[in-house]
């Protein structure tokens, strides 16, 4: 079985935040960063060098599966990227009134907080953090 690159780490989410974030990205991630703890229930921990997950659920796969971090995101240079770990198909309602937006597949893509409608990403994350707790071993 490969094992993945993107592990836990011990780093510290708020120096990583310090260097990778500043003025209006910074306060965009600490309400996602809010948002995701209080939704989750989980504290914040470095997936890798610039993902900050939070909980972590199991899976397997042909490989012999894994652990992952339940939601997530990351300050990248283009976009704030929210991890929705189970995808989009399932919300259709609320994708359409989330906002200014893209998606990978499991990745939310989102310039800057204000593109978006914050009570309609707080439902996503809700929905999608119940559906993998119901989906996965997460204990």
């Amino acid at each position: 079985m490969a094992t993945l690159k993107t592990q836990p780490r011990k780093a510290s989410v708020k120096t990583f935040l310090d260097k990778a974030a500043s003025g209006e990205r910074r306060s965009d991630c600490d309400r996602v960063l809010n948002l995701l703890q209080e939704i989750s229930g989980e504290p914040p921990v470095m997936w890798g060098a610039s993902i900050i997950g939070f909980g972590r659920y199991r899976y397997d796969n042909t490989q012999g599966g894994g652990e992952w971090m339940l939601t997530g995101f990351s300050p990248r240079k283009q976009n704030l990227t929210v991890y929705i770990m189970n995808g989009f198909s399932r919300y259709p309602d609320l994708m359409a009134k989330l906002g200014k937006h893209k998606t990978g597949k499991s990745c939310l893509y989102i310039k800057k907080l204000s593109d978006v409608d914050f009570e309609v990403l707080r439902e996503l994350v809700v929905r999608s953090v119940a559906d993998m707790r119901l989906a996965y071993d997460t204990d």
